[in-house]
């Protein structure tokens, strides 16, 4: 009987293995070894880097830059504790990385980007790419240089090819989301007058939420982030004029004002949201949400009604930032963060839908102008195509 259903588990394995083999490919390292000389570093002085897979064919000049997530630190105890892993070294980064999803090489897999030049950039600073302090301590040899390797790397794709862009996109998951808010504008200036330039956010639009203990924790928290990464000048004057700085880390407070055509796709429910922002440990002591956010259907039915009311609030904030017709919206209902990577919520057929239109057919359709998208989910649990119940245990920790 037990070797009965460990076989049924291996040809399982096997089957799903089998499938992300045909959906993705490996894509190897690429170092920007000329930004060491720009003081353009990681946390610990070491060079940026990213993965690309060169267009071709009509879309050999167009570009999709994508920036990876993985959370903040907001002093030196938490950047020292990221600074010689993968999210604060380029050296010790993966040599080579999976490309499916929004990465994919296939038509039938990504059918508006497919054929682009495609590359994930490594989040390496800790600061969503904002902040930028000359000085080092030698205590610590911390380097808070997110500002200069954003330029540093954009200056080396326009180097590679990238000034004859006809199209591009800044993107990103989580926190490298937050970077394609914040960096939107930045990026656009940076390129060709000539070039179409869209940003597209996947799970960036993190809001300014009280904690299920009443405390401002996130907003104490991106206070730190920008502190500690000397950020302020690199946030958009637009809202730095009008508030503190640590607040326009919230793209509730500066989106409004960007200029170049954004597409916000959120979960309603983002799990990372719901973890760390209304349910961070610090204030759920007890470990009483412990079962609900790793999966929401074990949430108790009060545990919902906060989670609907945390619904509201981030919809509320959405629809602070206007109507405006050149942004896009997919907000779904899932228990998900991050929808773009993976081939299974990016385009496949048991992918979310919302109004009946997958995720990259809705984000090719606005960026190429064929129709526009700004659609919201009905509440959970309404939706019967997610999937992603589930919280994801590798999502990266606030702290």
């Amino acid at each position: 009987m037990g070797s009965g259903r460990l076989g049924q588990w291996l040809c399982i394995l096997v089957g799903v293995l089998i499938l992300l083999k045909a959906e993705g490919f490996n894509v190897g390292i690429t170092y920007v070894e000329n930004a060491v000389a720009k003081g353009a570093v990681c946390l610990d002085g070491s060079p940026p880097a990213y993965h690309i897979d060169k267009g071709f064919g009509a879309g050999i000049n167009n570009w999709l830059v994508y920036i990876e997530g993985g959370g903040w630190c907001n002093n030196v105890t938490t950047c020292l504790d990221r600074k010689n892993t993968r999210l604060g070294s380029s050296k010790q980064m993966a040599k080579e990385i999976s490309f499916s999803g929004i990465f994919s090489n296939k038509q039938k897999f990504n059918p508006d980007f497919y054929n682009w030049n495609r590359l994930k950039v490594r989040y390496c600073d800790g600061a969503s790419f904002t902040g930028d302090v000359e000085a080092v301590d030698p205590a610590t040899n911390l380097h808070f240089r997110g500002a200069r390797v954003f330029v540093a790397v954009i200056e080396d794709l326009l180097a590679k090819g990238m000034k004859n862009a006809e199209n591009a996109i800044l993107s990103g998951c989580s926190a490298g989301a937050l970077t394609a808010i914040l960096q939107c504008d930045n990026f656009r200036g940076l390129l060709p007058m000539s070039t179409k330039v869209k940003c597209f956010s996947d799970a960036g639009f993190f809001i300014n939420a009280k904690d299920v203990s009443g405390a401002q924790h996130i907003e104490a928290f991106y206070n730190d982030v920008v502190t500690t990464h000397g950020s302020a000048k690199n946030l958009p004057t637009s809202c730095t004029s009008r508030m503190r700085p640590g607040l326009c880390f919230f793209p509730q407070n500066m989106a409004q004002q960007i200029r170049t055509p954004l597409f916000l796709l959120n979960a309603a429910y983002d799990s990372w949201q719901i973890k760390n922002i209304l349910a961070p440990g610090v204030a759920d002591p007890h470990g009483l949400w412990h079962n609900c956010k790793l999966d929401i259907t074990k949430c108790s039915s009060s545990q919902l009604a906060i989670m609907q009311e945390y619904r509201l609030e981030f919809l509320s904030a959405i629809e602070g930032l206007g109507s405006s017709s050149s942004r896009g919206l997919f907000i779904n209902s899932c228990y998900a963060h991050c929808q773009t990577g993976t081939q299974e919520t990016w385009l496949r057929d048991d992918s979310p839908v919302l109004g009946g239109v997958k995720i990259a057919n809705a984000v090719g359709d606005w960026y190429y102008d064929r129709s526009p998208f700004q659609k919201i989910d009905c509440p959970y649990p309404c939706s019967k195509t997610c999937h992603n119940r589930v919280f994801d245990p590798n999502e990266h920790p606030l702290i």
